[in-house]
């Protein structure tokens, strides 16, 4: 008999920690806790406490889908170091999956995702269109947007506006954003040569590092 695959997916790119747990289809688990700060301190036991409410241990899962942004730099960091430790302790694969692939999930029409940026400014991408545009930052009047004859959906940060502009119409993420980087992840799991997550940032940043040790991104490990 073949099980479903069990697949853990989390993000701390935002004000929050988020975590949830699929069997194939079926979401088991989910949680999330809205915070400005201490995401470093409380990813690993949410993550805990989200496996232990689908009564499964770190060591049954199968992949791990994480969020790369955009966002937060240090958030990003965070997730991103901390799926691909597990992942390389339990010899499983870490997939990264961005907030517009989260977002643009289960939609399969022309999709404009925004993400909130600093100082007014929104993190976009199009999806699920042939223009082959890349993810960009920009504000309200830089937007690069579809031929607008394609009516493109929008979902996220003043999507409203966005789909003035687009000629089409906002729409509901069909998923919460852990639960999407779970279901993504699952997708591309049996991909013979994933790649390890990697952060996903648009913008410089707006400091130098801390002298403070910042969690550290796990070198690849050798061939």
């Amino acid at each position: 008999m073949t099980h479903a695959p069990l697949i853990l997916g989390f993000d701390t790119s935002g004000p929050h920690c988020t975590a949830a747990l699929l069997r194939g289809d079926t979401l088991i688990a989910s949680q999330t806790q809205d915070m400005a700060r201490g995401q470093a301190e409380r990813i690993m036991p949410l993550i805990q406490e989200v496996l232990a409410a689908g009564d499964v241990e770190l060591s049954d899962l199968n992949a791990i889908g994480v969020g790369i942004g955009p966002g937060n730099f240090t958030g990003i960091r965070i997730s991103v170091s901390a799926a691909r430790g597990l992942a390389l302790a339990l010899g499983i694969p870490a997939i990264g999956v961005s907030q517009f692939q989260a977002m643009a999930l289960g939609i399969d029409i022309p999709v404009v995702c925004s993400v909130a940026a600093p100082r007014d400014r929104l993190y976009v991408h199009t999806l699920n269109d042939t223009s082959g545009s890349a993810a960009a930052l920009c504000d309200i009047d830089t937007l690069v947007l579809p031929n607008p004859k394609a009516e493109a959906a929008v979902i996220g940060a003043q999507a409203d506006e966005i789909a003035k502009r687009t000629g089409g119409r906002v729409l509901t993420a069909k998923y919460s954003m852990a639960e999407a980087i779970a279901r993504q992840a699952m997708l591309n799991m049996d991909n013979t040569t994933p790649t390890p997550p990697a952060p996903l940032y648009l913008r410089p940043a707006d400091a130098a590092p801390s002298r403070n040790a910042p969690p550290v991104i796990l070198a690849d490990p050798p061939a």
